[in-house]
């Protein structure tokens, strides 16, 4: 290798080190401590901290319990005709993630970017050849109709995208059938991909609200729930921080008790030295049967639970939520005003993006926390794979090498199908070392529409919120530079010259030449002495904007009234 491609190569080592190196030096916390920012965000502003409790507070273990709810959800679908062949299917948790769209019309699982363009098609355990999809989808898009498409954005969807694959790739398969374009033909019987996702949905539907899902959940908690004596401490921390810590949840009365009784049953309170105390006690005021995400909207009545017997009282409660008293349904406005809280006073943490995340988001304000658990996984593949995605960048090098020579006066173009292979290949790899449909984040260098909704939606998110635990109550969550490909492609320290006189819009710095600016200075004066003139009769106030003296730029969005008006 010749020297200026070697020094090209070091450049672009260095700059990749130097963001590498930026990034750390924002936060310098373990990875596995660590939460990450999408907007900057000021704890020691938050007055209140609030708390969903499935797969946030209570986190059940994976893979056993997707591999429960796959059993049930499958054992009610044989209950409602489908065929024994179902039984020969078992829970695969290699192969779902969630944040895909099931399309009910093709029967095809999509991976797809923030515009809905596919990264990935599968038709059962089929992957789609490029050409296949075209076929389906023209120009590999699809718009999110909600008619016909079904997003599976939660941890209890897991379960769902694999059964869905195991249905159409069973009913596909089955000797004797014919494959169309919505559905399968066996026999005088035909099997739309509507119809078998409607059934799989309301078999779901069941499972979670009538079947025994629930039931074998609290018969069996330490084998599906995982508990961290860390919790109570944690909490009584926040609220010696002065702000207050709520539940709500939409879970019932009889499983959050089991639940809850379970995460803080430990014989000693939040210190060895402190007695043992009831899960309540840790909160200014619990909220269940919430409906969320319909509770950020009209909800429904708000009502105080019997502890005694799990039954609503009657009538719509009216007066303060006291500590230790259970209230069920409400909305955010009858809440919010109850508990005296404006929209950014709170932090609300859970894990459904659209149910906990977006809505309270969108409709009410509050700042949000999302829990990711797969970021274990997606952290360790992202540094156990390192040479991987070095490869890729010093594939990305020589391609940009291949062309720096060439101009538009260049006839014979090189050949990169070699490159584009091994960039290809590369990428394949990538992908597979986080499953069978890749990251939950990314296909190569594509965000998913899972992750542009994080970065849309979620201030902070992390894999568990108790990293809180490693932050002091005071910190100050920086969001990183979001850049754009002409800011991260381009180094500070390369020198920019522009190939013709460039007009700068700054008033304190110009390329201008010297003469230039001072002929300018002296129009502007000259039009400033004349308006000042005319402003003496009333004319006109403002000829031309005064430069700002003091912040006028409100990048952080819990900034204050008062610090902005210190601010300059």
């Amino acid at each position: 290798m010749d020297f200026v491609n070697y020094e090209l190569r070091e450049k672009i080592r260095s700059i990749i080190e130097d963001n590498n190196s930026f990034q750390l030096k924002v936060d310098l916390h373990s990875p596995n401590n660590r939460i990450f920012v999408n907007r900057s965000l000021h704890l020691e502003k938050i007055k209140f901290f609030g708390f969903d409790m499935d797969y946030t507070l209570a986190v059940y273990k994976s893979p056993q319990y997707e591999t429960l709810g796959f059993n049930l959800v499958k054992s009610r679908l044989l209950a409602m005709g489908y065929p024994n062949e179902l039984n020969q299917f078992h829970y695969d948790p290699s192969f779902p993630i969630r944040g895909l769209w099931f399309d009910s019309h093709y029967g095809n699982l999509l991976k797809v970017d923030a515009y809905g363009n596919i990264l990935i098609c599968c038709h059962g355990f089929r992957f789609l050849k490029q050409s296949e999809i075209y076929e389906h989808y023209p120009n590999k898009f699809l718009s999110l109709d909600e008619s016909r498409v079904y997003v599976l954005n939660t941890l209890f969807n897991l379960p769902e995208t694999y059964l869905l694959a195991c249905l159409i790739d069973l009913f596909t398969n089955t000797p004797g059938s014919t494959a169309t374009p919505a559905g399968v033909k066996c026999g005088d019987l035909f099997m739309s991909f509507k119809s078998i996702f409607q059934d799989v949905r309301n078999a779901v539907d069941w499972v979670h609200e009538k079947g025994d899902l629930k039931l074998k959940t609290v018969e069996n908690l330490e084998e599906y729930v995982v508990k961290d004596d860390r919790l109570p401490m944690l909490l009584t921390r926040m609220r010696e921080s002065g702000a207050k810590v709520f539940l709500l949840t939409n879970s019932e009365y009889w499983f959050t008790e089991k639940i809850m009784t379970y995460l803080f049953d430990y014989p000693h309170g939040p210190m060895l030295k402190d007695p043992h105390r009831n899960w309540k006690t840790y909160f200014d005021c619990i909220v269940l049967d919430a409906r969320k995400p319909l509770f950020f909207k009209e909800g429904t009545i708000l009502r105080r639970v019997d502890t005694s017997t799990g039954a609503l009282r009657i009538g719509s409660h009216t007066g303060p939520l006291q500590q230790e008293h259970v209230y069920s349904g409400g909305s955010c406005d009858v809440f919010t005003q109850l508990i005296g809280a404006k929209g950014k006073d709170v932090l609300y943490i859970g894990d459904h993006i659209f149910g906990d995340i977006l809505k309270s988001k969108k409709i009410r304000g509050w700042r949000t926390f999302l829990i990711i658990p797969e970021l274990v996984h997606e952290l360790h593949v992202w540094t156990a794979e390192c040479k991987l995605f070095a490869k890729l960048q010093s594939l990305d090098v020589t391609l940009g090498e291949t062309y720096k020579d060439l101009d538009s006066s260049t006839l014979e173009k090189p050949d990169i199908s070699d490159l584009r292979s091994a960039i290809r290949q590369v990428t394949h790899e990538m992908d597979l070392a986080y499953g069978m449909l890749g990251s939950l984040f990314r296909s190569g260098s594509r965000q998913t529409f899972f992750s542009s909704q994080v970065v849309r939606y979620a201030d902070l998110y992390a894999a568990t919120f108790l990293n809180l635990m490693y932050y002091p109550f005071c910190y100050m969550f920086r969001a990183p530079a979001m850049l754009m490909p002409h800011e991260s492609t381009v180094a500070h320290e390369q020198i920019f010259v522009a190939d013709s006189p460039v007009f700068s819009r700054s008033r304190q710095t110009s390329v201008l030449e010297e003469k230039e600016k001072e002929a300018t200075t002296a129009h502007v004066n000259a039009v400033s002495s004349k308006a000042a003139e005319q402003n003496s009769s009333g004319a006109v106030t403002h000829v031309r904007p005064e430069t700002p003296k003091k912040v006028t730029h409100h990048h952080d969005e819990d900034d204050s009234e008062e610090e902005s008006d210190k601010s300059g």
